[in-house]
């Protein structure tokens, strides 16, 4: 049974105070017009990561965002010249868990993750993967904080039940429409709460599609649009069409598509996406099972040669801290007047 529409929030609240964040609703639709794209199309890109990848969603363009799951991951794609990151719940809870994309993550495992990468360039946005928010809406606004407070410049939060799982599986459960938008109210009130303003980005994620087909879960989305979602998340888009007619069902607001090799969504270029009009692309698992396919080559080639030579294809431990910033490092200690990196 569809769940009947989602009451207005000012129709559930008492008058609101000017400057508050129910104060940007108008007739039930939320609107910040210090939020509007218009006030991003123009100027240099920002040192703030929010504030820049507001400037990007602006600007012509398709944002892609590789999926990365460590320090190691988030270098190699800096060094790939990648100008966006996508912190992967998935790739996360691989990495710091040994685990399953099954819910095991906690808020603080995503936002530990979070602090260490936003650090490595804090210019480059970050977007994270904050599953259903943890909670409630107090959980679901804690964690924007979190988030803001480690330097992410977006994240997206899903409408799955809190045993949630990777939404390229099956058996995917879903809350009802209001439970979903409150999880969007909640995450908009707490970034409108931040003193002095936030550029931070609300990504709405409906994993409906796959449960009660592609009619409710463009409804949900509009309705996390009204309820100040940046961006729509439609996850498991299984073809073209279903990605064109999404973006046009929702458009002005821009669609995030996610590619997953062997997922439920088609294996699209950034190219090609672009052409069918989606604004965001993360590829969550590219830096993760690359990984997991090098580690399992290294550790079979060490079992049978009784040597690491061959799956070290040359590169000596400076090499590979030059990857890590071994120069900028030393660089810093330079500057500052030290001298015990003077030789390496």
């Amino acid at each position: 049974m569809v769940p009947p529409t989602v009451p207005p929030l000012s129709s559930l609240s008492p008058a609101p105070t000017l400057g508050s964040p129910e104060s940007y609703l108008h007739n039930g639709i939320y609107y910040n017009p210090r939020l509007d794209p218009e006030n991003y199309l123009e100027g240099s890109l920002s040192p703030n990561a929010a504030t820049r990848l507001r400037q990007m969603l602006a600007r012509p363009g398709i944002v892609v965002a590789p999926g990365i799951c460590d320090g190691i991951s988030a270098r190699c794609a800096l060094e790939a010249s990648f100008d966006c990151l996508y912190q992967s719940g998935a790739a996360t809870t691989a990495s710091r868990l040994g685990q399953p994309d099954l819910a095991i993550a906690t808020m603080n495992d995503f936002v530990g993750a979070a602090q260490m990468v936003c650090s490595i360039s804090p210019s480059v946005p970050v977007i994270a993967d904050a599953d259903t928010g943890f909670g409630g809406p107090a959980n679901v606004a804690r964690t924007v904080r979190q988030y803001i407070s480690a330097g992410v410049a977006g994240l997206h939060i899903e409408d799955q039940v809190q045993t949630k799982r990777c939404g390229h599986l099956m058996g995917k459960q879903v809350v009802s429409r209001e439970e979903f938008i409150t999880r969007i109210r909640a995450a908009v009130i707490a970034r409108d709460s931040v003193p002095g303003g936030s550029d931070f980005v609300i990504i709405g994620r409906t994993d409906s599609a796959q449960v009660l087909g592609m009619e409710e879960a463009i409804t949900r989305l509009k309705l996390a649009a009204d309820a100040g979602a940046d961006v729509c998340f439609i996850e498991g888009v299984k073809t073209e069409e279903l990605l064109r007619s999404t973006v046009a069902a929702l458009a002005p607001k821009p669609v995030l598509v996610n590619v997953i090799s062997g997922g439920l969504t088609p294996s699209f270029t950034y190219k090609e996406a672009e052409r069918m009009g989606a604004k965001i692309i993360i590829f969550s698992l590219v830096s993760s099972v690359a990984m997991a396919h090098a580690a399992r080559d290294a550790m079979r080639s060490l079992k049978k040669t009784g040597t690491d030579f061959s799956s070290a294809k040359g590169m000596e431990p400076k090499s590979f801290f030059e990857v890590m910033g071994l120069n900028e490092v030393i660089e810093l200690d330079a500057k500052a007047g030290g001298s015990a990196f003077a030789v390496v």
